[in-house]
């Protein structure tokens, strides 16, 4: 950005390749930075099929699709689909082996839920991926298995890191075609920036973002978070920079903090050890932690790596943070720890926290609030796939805290609208050390814009989730366009 003012003091910096555009006094907001995504998986849902709640809501509607996909594919091709959710559906439980075997067994067929922490598998699938009666769970994982005979029953928890390593990735042309679609939809929401926090990351993935970004497939300046495994065997002439480190970097190392089996995984005196070699390496940390125990353990490690290796500007983070009392809100403070959180969650999720959340937990559920009264610096991210990446949604929930059908959680956690603004630009730059070059439209820094139709502090609550990106600037090129 070179010069911010009246539209007089412009004229001196029109050339003859210049381009004027008249907003026609739409609101004009930073570039917007989704602090926590996933976006191979996003692009890999634009390529498969989607068994969300408004496509299917029983297991009868899942077994007649993976019925019509068998039709026409050639049998022992996998099926995947993705986004079911037990809650929305009829019989309120997961489909297991033998509902998915009914629909099909001479295809493998993985389903993936809303959320990406469970899968179900039909016989064949399991059979290839090698799970049986002895097989012995991963640790931090679950096979759900028949209480009466112990076989298990196809349903899968926090085994995605262990399918993803046998289960066939899209081909070539798929996942293409579907990192196009991807990265156009981002810039159609005015996201300019995304932070990719999948645990799996490594030289691989860092390859597959060179490669997306210098094809042009993906526009987006990309921080991308390294898994632990990675980080361990990381060496930085290994991850060479043939783009500008702006459009391309690392921002931290990601450790994924289960309670998938009621314990948490890594335990305590393990996570301990982790964090503390991330930070000591100069690092930022990133745990994902959702109910109060993680947050808790989350916090006793970061307390752990600062008194063996004190620093203050680290910015380790906890990523999700969905349960967290006060008292742990006063720790996080105390420590300097970041929060990227998910707001749209509560829109998206909302009915089903009303009804299955205890109430306990329920009274901490993203206190985003209470994290921003002690001094905590939140940001805000989608978790794209799970939900989708429309920061307008993830504003209009932190204000709001309504539910899709309008029912609200937690009110007394709401928040103004500039602070929610504030989670997707400002905030979100500083989680990955880039305030001083983007979140705010200041003289000198990245020339990332978006223009919206209505301005988010003026309207009512309710009215901020249908305000629609006009323009998408990026590097001071516009990207996207509404047409008409």
């Amino acid at each position: 950005m070179l010069h911010i003012g009246e539209t007089s003091d412009l004229e001196e910096l029109k050339g003859s390749k210049s381009r004027v555009i008249d907003c026609h006094g739409n609101t004009v907001l930073p570039g917007f930075n989704d602090a926590h995504c996933h976006f191979l998986a996003f692009a890999e849902t634009l390529t498969c099929c989607s068994f969300s709640p408004k496509q299917v809501r029983s297991i009868s509607d899942i077994q007649k699709n993976i019925q019509k996909f068998a039709q026409e594919l050639p049998p022992e091709t996998w099926i995947r689909v993705r986004a079911y959710d037990e809650f929305y559906l009829r019989e309120k439980r997961h489909p297991t082996r033998w509902d998915l075997d009914k629909a099909t067994s001479v295809h493998p067929v993985k389903l993936t839920h809303r959320s990406g922490n469970a899968h179900v598998l039909n016989s064949l699938a399991m059979a290839i991926v090698g799970i049986s009666n002895e097989t012995p769970e991963p640790p931090g994982a679950i096979i759900d298995r028949e209480l009466s005979t112990g076989e298990p029953n196809g349903v899968l928890f926090g085994m995605g890191p262990h399918l993803s390593k046998i289960v066939p990735s899209m081909n070539d042309d798929d996942q293409n075609h579907g990192v196009k679609q991807a990265g156009q939809q981002l810039l159609s929401l005015g996201i300019t920036s995304i932070q990719d926090a999948s645990s799996q990351n490594d030289i691989n993935r860092w390859k597959l973002f060179q490669q997306w970004k210098t094809n042009g497939d993906l526009r987006c300046r990309v921080k991308m978070m390294l898994g632990f495994e990675a980080f361990k065997s990381y060496r930085q002439r290994d991850f060479f920079h043939t783009l500008g480190r702006d459009q391309l970097g690392i921002c931290g190392v990601k450790i994924l903090l289960s309670e998938t089996t009621g314990r948490l995984y890594p335990p305590q005196s393990e996570l301990n050890e982790m964090v503390s070699e991330i930070h000591g390496s100069g690092f930022q940390v990133a745990i994902h932690a959702i109910e109060e125990p993680a947050v808790e353990a989350a916090c006793t490690a970061f307390d752990y790596a600062l008194q063996r290796f004190p620093g203050s500007d680290h910015r380790h983070r906890i990523e999700h943070c969905s349960v967290c009392p006060p008292h742990l809100s006063t720790k996080l403070a105390s420590l300097g720890i970041m929060v990227a959180t998910q707001p749209s969650f509560i829109y998206y999720n909302g009915d089903r926290y009303l009804r299955t959340v205890p109430g306990r937990q329920l009274e901490h559920l993203y206190p985003i609030a209470t994290l921003m009264k002690n001094g905590i610096k939140v940001c805000g991210g989608s978790d794209c796939p799970v939900v989708p990446p429309d920061p307008m949604f993830g504003i209009y929930s932190a204000v709001s805290r309504m539910s899709e059908t309008g029912e609200t959680v937690l009110p007394e956690e709401r928040i103004p609208p500039l602070e929610a603004i504030r989670m997707y630009t400002e905030h979100a730059a500083k989680a990955s050390f880039e305030e001083t070059i983007k979140g705010t439209i200041i003289k000198g820094k990245l020339a990332d814009m978006v223009v919206l139709s209505s301005d988010p502090t003026k309207v009512p609550a309710e009215e901020i989730k249908a305000i629609k990106v006009e323009m998408t600037i990026l590097n001071g090129d516009v990207v996207w366009e509404k047409m008409g």
